[in-house]
C-alpha cells in the first residue's frame, strides 16, 4: 500500500533509521488506519503518500533530534490515532510508552494494531490534567509528546507535570513559532524551553519542534481543571 522505500530513506535522511521489521508494521499501520477508517473517525488523511508523510515521517520526526535512552518511560498526550507514539514505538520497541487519549474509540484502534504488530503500549482512557494529579504518572515519565493539539502554554500544563525532572516534553507544532507566547506557562511549570527545531517535511510542509525541558517540580496546584487551563491560560 505505501512506498516503504521511500520511507525508509526519508527517514535516514532524518537521521532515522528502520529496519525491515519496523517497515513490515508501518505498512500494517497503513492498512489497519485506511481499514478501521471506513468504520471509525480516525484521520481526515489516507492517501499512501500523504500517510507517509504526514503521519509516519512527521511522527519519526523528534527521534533524530534527542536522546531517548533504551527502554525510556514516554507518552504520548492526546494521542488521537496514535501519532506520534505509534511510529515512535515502530522505530523504537525497545521504549515503555503510554498513549492517552479521552476517545476511548482512538484507543481501540491502538490496541489493536498493537496486538496485531506484536508490539507492546499501554493506553488510558482519561484527561492529562486528571492523571497529572496521580502519583503512578505524575513526574514519572522520560518525555512526553503532542503533536500540534493545542496552543504551548495550554499543552505546557497538561504535559509538563507528566515528566520527571530531567525529563523531556517535546512540543510538535506546525510553521507558527509559539515560544513567545508560551515560555511563561513552560517556566511555571518547572520547565524550560532548551531549543526550538525547525523542520520542512518532503512536502515542504513546515513543522516547529519545541524541545523542553524539565528542570524542577512542578507546583502542587498544577494542573488545574480543563476549564480554567483553557479559559485563562497561564
Amino acid at each position: 500500500m505505501i512506498n516503504t522505500s521511500y520511507l525508509k530513506s526519508k527517514a535516514e535522511e532524518m537521521g532515522v533509521a528502520l529496519d525491515g521489521a519496523a517497515l513490515e508494521r508501518f505498512e500494517l499501520l497503513a492498512q489497519m488506519l485506511v481499514d478501521w477508517n471506513k468504520r471509525v473517525n480516525l484521520t481526515a488523511i489516507t492517501d499512501p503518500d500523504e500517510i507517509v508523510i504526514k503521519h509516519f515521517l512527521d511522527s519519526l520526526s523528534p527521534l533524530a533530534h534527542m536522546d531517548l535512552k533504551n527502554g525510556a518511560k514516554t507518552i504520548d498526550v492526546g494521542c488521537g490515532a496514535g501519532f506520534p507514539g505509534l511510529p515512535i514505538l515502530i522505530a523504537r520497541p525497545d521504549i515503555n510508552i503510554t498513549f492517552l487519549d479521552s476517545i476511548e474509540k482512538k484507543l481501540k484502534f491502538i490496541e489493536g494494531f498493537l496486538k496485531e504488530a506484536g508490539l507492546f503500549g499501554e493506553t488510558i482512557h482519561d484527561r492529562a490534567e486528571i492523571i497529572g494529579k496521580q502519583p503512578e504518572h505524575r513526574e514519572q515519565y522520560d518525555a512526553a509528546f503532542t503533536r500540534a493539539v493545542a496552543p504551548l502554554n495550554i499543552l505546557a500544563e497538561y504535559c509538563i507535570p507528566l515528566v520527571r525532572v530531567g525529563g523531556i516534553y517535546v512540543s510538535m507544532k506546525g510553521a507558527e513559532d509559539e515560544t513567545d507566547t508560551g515560555k511563561n506557562a513552560v517556566s511555571e511549570m518547572g520547565g524550560e524551553i532548551e531549543r526550538v527545531v525547525l523542520l520542512k517535511l518532503p512536502n515542504d510542509d513546515k513543522r516547529n519542534l519545541v524541545m523542553i525541558k524539565k528542570v524542577s517540580q512542578t507546583p502542587t496546584k498544577y494542573p488545574r481543571k480543563s476549564k480554567k487551563i483553557s479559559t485563562t491560560p497561564l
